[in-house]
This record gives C-alpha cells, structure tokens and sequence, in this order.
C-alpha cells in the first residue's frame, strides 16, 4: 500500500468519527465536573481545617491527592480544547486549574505535551521518552552516567518509588521554566503559581504543627506524583519506540505506539479518560465522555486495515510496563539487551 494510500486511512475514520458526532462539544458535562471537582477541593479544604493539628490530616492527604490529580487531568482536557470551543476560555481554565489550584505550570505542560502528541514514543522528538532517571531502550541506558546509570540499571524495582517524587518534579521543573521565561505569559504563570504556593503552606503551617505539616505535604504530594504516575504510564511504556527516519503515517505512528486500558465507567473516571489513549492521541480534541463510544469504531476500523490496536487490563499493563524497563537494562547489569524498537 502506497504511503499516500495509507495515509487516507485517517481521513475515511475522520469522517466516519464527525458522522457520529463524536467531535461535539458536552460542555454540560464539563461544567457539572467542574462544578463538582471545586466543591470537593472546598470540602477537602474545609475538613482540613476542622481536623486541625491530628495525624488524622493524613487522610486528608491523600483525599486531596485524588482530587488533584483529577483537577489536572480536567486542565490536561482544556488544554486539548476538549472543554469549551473557545481557544482563549480553554487555555484560562488550564491556566487556572493547573497554576492556580494544582501548582503545575499550565505552559511548561502545553509545551511538552504537543511535543509527545506529535511524535509518541518517538526517542529523539518525544520528551516522555527522555527522561533522564529512566531508559527506555539499549541504546539510552547505554548512554546513562552515574547515579542515573545505578537507577537505570534497576529501573524496574524502582519505578514506582520513583513516582513518589514525580509530584515534587512536576511543581519545580514547571515553575523554573517561567522563571527562565521559557512560557507565554510567563508573568501571570509565575502569579498564579506563588499564589498557590503561599495559599498552600500557610494553611497547611498553621492548622498543623512543623512535623505534622511536613508529613502531610509529603504524603499528599507523594501521593499526588504515583496518581499522576500510574495515570500515565500505561499509555506508552513498552509500546514500540520510533527512530529517525520511520514511514509510518499519521493513523499507524498514533495507534501503534498507544496503548488502551480495558475496564467500565470506574476505569474511565479513574484514569480521566486516558484509557482510550489510542483514540485520544487519533482525536485530541475528542470529549472525555466520547471516548468510549468512539472506541468501538475506531477498533474495527483497524481490524479492517490490518492496523494491530493494543487493549489489556490496567494491572497487565503495568506488568507490560515493568517488563520492558526490566528489560531496557537488561545490557547494564549483563543479562542482556532489549530486542529492536520496531520487533515488539
């Protein structure tokens, strides 16, 4: 099949997905979850300061892990424009939600987001596969000095302590790139940010004495970081990593490197819609509650074109997952040396 041929694939699905409706904006449903999600903060909030100084504001902790992770899974949605029709209102309410309440710089996040959007899993043009304490192949961990190198070496016992301090990374490394005005907008980016900050650590420093406040901020942020972590790292981790130079067109290079997380309505709240990552990366734009009704279409269309759509259960995924990074450093400790991107 000619490259040209193929790459009309993806305009017969198009039309089939727009037939459907499924391009539709459901601002009800992102109002009703906005809605929603800001009362639990207040409510989160509320209870933190009623509980006062008591190791019972652990709990508290790991509530509002949960209700932040989704906040920002609904700016990660804004920021796909899958909220509102309006690029502006999209891109405020990202801003608001992820600097404002999260503390997550919203266009340090755009930036690297489009970057994987447009090339996943490719190892030169996507940043989640450039990680500097993870490798995800041979030729990476090879590359690995160091510490680094030692982490590597055992990244797959390691993985999910890791994600403990993904939260922590995610708040500075988006704040520095402000701070470098690495962003539009830096100044207001920078505004919202400290004021989440200050809001933040004066409430939690004086509902709860030092050592209570410095756990609690471990534990949520902690917390915060393996929701996020797990969220995500189905998606693509394990899939095949492209190289320079592959002639894949836009419907293969998105389906092939994407992986789908099977499950019902709880799986689909839990992980913000990122389970249908196969359909969200062909249709970015797509409304979370589409997903699943687009899932159907877009499976057979690939088994009709021969395209091979990966689909597991969110623990086999994980197990997918911790395979390859097992195997990726595999070379470093001398058990061996994770096959070719292209062979999986």
């Amino acid at each position: 099949m000619s490259t040209q041929a193929r790459g009309s694939d993806f305009a017969e699905l198009s039309r089939l997905v727009k037939q459907q409706g499924l391009l539709d904006r459901r601002i009800g449903f992102y109002i009703t979850f906005l809605v929603g999600l800001i009362a639990a903060l207040g409510l989160t909030g509320v209870a933190l300061v009623l509980i006062g100084d008591s190791w019972w504001q652990l709990a508290v902790a790991v509530v509002l892990a949960i209700v932040y992770t989704q906040i920002a899974f609904l700016g990660h949605d804004a920021g796909h424009r899958q909220v509102f029709s309006d690029g502006r209102v999209n891109h405020t309410t990202g801003l608001l939600l992820g600097n404002l309440l999260v503390g997550v710089g919203f266009g340090w996040w755009m930036g690297k987001h489009s970057k994987h959007h447009a090339n996943p899993n490719h190892e030169d043009e996507d940043p989640d596969v450039d990680i500097s304490v993870l490798a995800f192949s041979a030729e990476q961990a090879a590359r690995k000095r160091g510490f680094f190198r030692f982490v590597v070496k055992h990244q797959a016992f390691l993985f999910f302590p890791l994600l403990l301090l993904e939260g922590f990374s995610l708040h500075i490394i988006s704040t520095a790139a402000a701070v470098r005005r690495e962003v539009k907008g830096w100044r207001l980016e920078l505004v919202l940010l400290a004021t989440h900050v200050v809001v933040y650590l004066t409430t939690v420093f004086l509902v709860m004495s030092p050592v209570k406040a410095l756990v609690f901020i471990a534990v949520h942020q902690g917390l915060f970081g393996v929701y996020m972590g797990i969220s995500f790292a189905p998606n693509h981790k394990g899939m095949p990593v492209l190289q320079a130079g592959h002639q894949l067109d836009f419907l293969r290079k998105q389906v092939l490197t994407s992986r789908n997380v099977s499950g019902n309505w709880f799986t689909d709240f839990l992980l913000g819609g990122l389970n249908y990552q196969i359909e969200h990366h062909l249709f970015p734009s797509m409304p979370r509650p589409h997903l699943r009704h687009a899932q159907a279409l877009v499976r057979d269309f690939c088994q009709r074109h021969s395209v091979s759509y990966a689909e597991c259960g969110l623990f086999t995924s994980y197990g997918h997952v911790l395979k390859y990074l097992h195997e990726a450093g595999a070379e470093l400790r001398g058990t061996g040396k994770l096959a070719p991107a292209g062979s999986r």
